[in-house]
């Protein structure tokens, strides 16, 4: 094979694993899934409010969402295109985390008891 079709065969690998991350940082993790156990769901109802300690993720979910967004762009951006396109790759990147962090994704749930 020709030191240039390796090259491009990495590119796109890179290309697909960096878009693979991009979606990953817009999934909530499966830490907030609420168990379907009906003691689960029991105790949760006698329960009064109880202070839990939030974890990072939660924290500082949106910051970054869009941080994860603006680096997804950069790379792709940047394998495309060098360095110009890695800027206008995370900006891209950062706009469009910041409009599904800000405007798009539902932030109230409602919680049935």
């Amino acid at each position: 094979m020709n030191g240039s079709l390796i090259a491009q065969k990495m590119k796109r690998q890179l290309a697909v694993v960096l878009m693979l991350l991009t979606l990953g940082f817009a999934v909530e993790p499966m830490s907030s899934v609420v168990s379907a156990h009906p003691a689960a769901a029991a105790a949760a109802q006698t329960r009064r409010r109880v202070r839990r300690h939030r974890s990072f993720w939660k924290k500082h979910r949106d910051k970054l969402t869009v941080a994860g967004t603006t680096l997804g762009g950069a790379g792709i951006g940047g394998l495309a295109g060098g360095k110009k396109g890695a800027v206008i790759g995370s900006l891209a990147g950062a706009g469009s985390g910041a409009l599904y962090t800000y405007k798009i994704r539902k932030r109230h749930r409602h919680r049935r008891y």
